[in-house]
């Protein structure tokens, strides 16, 4: 801990995006297109040509599979010792920040599903602004328990360093 009075150094604590189970039918369409070009390739019927076929799988792997991959990779968060920073958005990026010293909610929300995969949905709310959506968090309990030990220490931080400032200005 830093000396009272001092400010505490940002240092960085989790990176990290959702988790990747939203590609798996992206990972299933990448493996039934290239069968199927390989399968039909040279095997067209007459008014088909091979380009056209190709075209059609190249189209398909670019919406089905690099769009979802490339809308997943935008999308981190990251937490800090002073706050959690939410970034997403391919060409303008978006980013909502939570400062842990000013306090929120912690609530947690998990699916069937998501609780056969180890993860959840955390919202983060600070009864001001719009509550901070965090969905499919990987190791959410993990990560719940990192985000309430942060709110302790940065709401300690906070009131060690007003009771030395108060103490100070008294003499």
């Amino acid at each position: 801990m830093p000396p009272p009075g001092v400010p505490s150094e940002e240092l960085l604590i989790a990176r990290f995006r959702g988790h990747a189970r939203r590609l798996f039918w992206s990972a299933i369409v990448l493996i039934a297109v290239f069968g199927a070009t390989a399968y039909f390739y040279d095997n067209i019927p007459a008014p088909f040509e091979d380009w056209m076929l190709l075209s059609a799988a190249g189209g398909l792997v670019l919406v089905l599979v690099i769009v979802p991959y490339i809308v997943w990779y935008s999308r981190t968060v990251t937490v800090t010792t002073r706050r959690v920073i939410v970034r997403h958005g391919i060409g303008a990026q978006s980013r909502r920040e939570m400062s842990h010293a000013r306090g929120y909610t912690i609530g947690v929300r998990r699916g069937v599903l998501q609780r056969m995969w180890g993860t959840g949905t955390i919202s983060l709310s600070n009864g001001v602004d719009a509550p901070l959506r965090l969905a499919n968090v990987p190791n959410v309990t993990l990560v719940h328990e990192t985000l309430a030990d942060q709110i302790e220490v940065s709401q300690i931080l906070a009131h060690r360093d007003a009771q030395s400032g108060s103490d100070t200005a008294s003499f």
